[in-house]
């Protein structure tokens, strides 16, 4: 089996294993990219997800402008779709915050985080290909929560408790992606996925180095002060990079 088709099948376990799964209050609504973005997902998947890859970047999970219109990790329209050369028809959550519509590629808003992540890359690899070649980009859970006013909910946020069967669907899911992907470094972007790749890399045994750079969220002030030059050290600094 090759290796985007072993992701895939994750990724339709993944969906499986979530769907139906409830959030108390102030959680008012739950998106999942990977069911009703699926096709961009998948484009995403079958093209770049090939082969072994040294480097495994982990993200935490979707942007409302980024992954949650795209389907693709830290989605920033104008990168997914100029410089990976990605797009496809997305579908829409049932039901839709009225507050936050999925409008795919067609969607004008910028999602900063992946505007950041992706440009680094994009600067120091002008070919998708190259980057792709040795990277690999994913988020650990694929759900968005949302509360009645809009606003996004990370999952560091939510209640333990339910946290449980989500915590053990991604795990198996990034699981499946440490095994047929078989990295040699693994990289949280951001303290949360970093913990994540930690846990599921003792679970399975994996041997690869483990870091983490700083997570380009414009809700962070450390982000917003030369968030590109601190990432590009921090990559170096774990021998992700090369001067």
């Amino acid at each position: 089996m090759s290796t985007s088709r072993a992701i895939l099948d994750a990724t339709d376990l993944l969906v499986e294993r979530l769907r139906g799964l409830s959030f108390s209050d102030p959680v008012s609504h739950v998106y999942n990219p990977l069911d009703y973005a699926r096709a961009p997902h998948e484009l995403y998947v079958n093209r770049f997800a090939r082969g072994n890859k040294r480097v495994l970047l982990l993200g935490m999970n979707p942007g409302p402008w980024g992954m949650a219109q795209t389907g693709v990790p830290f989605g920033e329209i104008p990168a997914v779709r100029d410089w990976m050369d990605l797009s496809a028809p997305v579908g829409h959550p049932d039901p839709e915050h009225p507050k936050r519509p999925i409008e795919g590629f067609a969607c004008a808003k910028s999602e900063v985080s992946g505007r950041r992540l992706w440009g680094l890359f994009a600067e120091r690899y002008p070919s998708v290909e190259d980057f792709f070649a040795t990277h690999y980009v994913v988020n650990y859970c694929p759900l968005v929560w949302m509360e009645a006013s809009g606003r996004n909910r990370t999952p560091d946020k939510l209640p333990a408790g339910e946290m449980v069967p989500v915590e053990a669907a991604c795990d198996e899911y990034l699981a499946t992606h440490l095994r047929v992907l078989s990295p040699e470094i693994l990289v949280g972007v951001g303290g949360f996925a970093e913990a994540c790749l930690a846990r599921v890399a003792q679970n399975t045994g994996s041997s690869a180095r483990i870091g983490r750079i700083l997570h380009p969220s414009p809700a962070s002030p450390a982000a917003n002060r030369d968030w590109a030059g601190t990432a590009a050290r921090q990559l170096r600094g774990l021998g992700v990079w090369e001067d």
